[in-house]
């Protein structure tokens, strides 16, 4: 673990491996850099692994209420300046893979590559108002019961059924270290994004990794991103919901890693 002061918050991450620099991002409702550990546990034999915990997430510092998309997006560049990467690969997951474009809307010479895996838009620009109106609504009522009462409903929408027991019980657990009011302040934050207007002008490489059963974010939507963002490859994986780097962790492994080969 480390930590770095990014415009006034702590910041803390994980680093393994060497190689060229490949930046984690985790996805909301109160995951960390913690749910990268298949992935730690695989590519850093390649690559050196950097995951941050987002503002509001894991071991960092809440951000204030306002932080919005591009606030995320800002914090984050700081923090790839901070550790000296320079032009890191960026893989973001559900809310990390809308940073990871937001992030090349603002810092378009930052990145080398992205992959967006069970990535949005933001909710503004993938999903139906009325649909991101449901979910803010629900998810604010929610907020103001103990985690241990609401959480575990939210777990059918990042595993399918078919995934093990235990692996749903490490998921709850991941879980269950939520920061509430940070972790709304990130929700309103993808509910207020609409980042489609970002995706015609990316051209760097770029990989969109979707579960085929994805519930929280449909395969509808990885295609979408996939036919907007100019010369990006789409690679579905069968049967896996919207966690796939813990559901399916072979398979996706296997994709980051031959993607990002065919960049040398």
């Amino acid at each position: 673990m480390g930590a770095v002061t990014v415009s006034g918050l702590k910041i803390n991450y994980r680093v393994a491996g060497s190689g060229e620099p490949l930046i984690l991002l985790h996805g909301g409702f109160g995951f960390d850099s913690r749910s990268w550990g298949p992935q730690f546990d695989a590519l850093g034999d390649e690559f050196h692994l950097v995951a941050w915990d987002a503002p509001g997430s894991g071991g960092s510092d809440d951000p204030p209420e306002s932080f919005s998309m591009d606030d995320f997006a800002d914090t984050l560049a700081g923090f790839v300046n901070a550790l000296g990467l320079p032009r890191p690969h960026v893989l973001g997951l559900s809310f990390g893979g809308a940073l990871a474009t937001a992030l090349y809307g603002r810092h378009p010479s930052l990145p080398r590559s992205l992959i967006l895996a069970g990535a949005y838009a933001g909710w503004a620009g993938s999903l139906p108002a009325d649909e991101v109106q449901r979910r803010v609504q629900m998810i604010s009522e929610d907020i103001t019961q103990p985690p241990e009462d609401w959480l575990p409903k939210y777990l059918p929408g990042m595993l399918t059924g078919s995934a093990p027991r235990e692996m749903a019980e490490q998921t709850l657990a991941l879980m269950s270290r939520i920061h509430p009011r940070a972790s709304l302040t990130m929700l309103r934050a993808m509910a207020d994004a609409d980042l489609r207007g970002i995706l015609p002008d990316i051209d760097i490489a770029t990989l969109v990794l979707h579960g085929d059963l994805d519930a929280r974010s449909p395969l509808a939507v990885g295609k979408e991103l996939h036919r907007r963002i100019p010369a990006s490859q789409l690679v579905v994986l069968p049967g896996v919901g919207h966690l796939s780097n813990i559901e399916a962790a072979d398979a996706f492994n296997a994709a980051v890693r031959t993607f990002l080969r065919s960049l040398d």
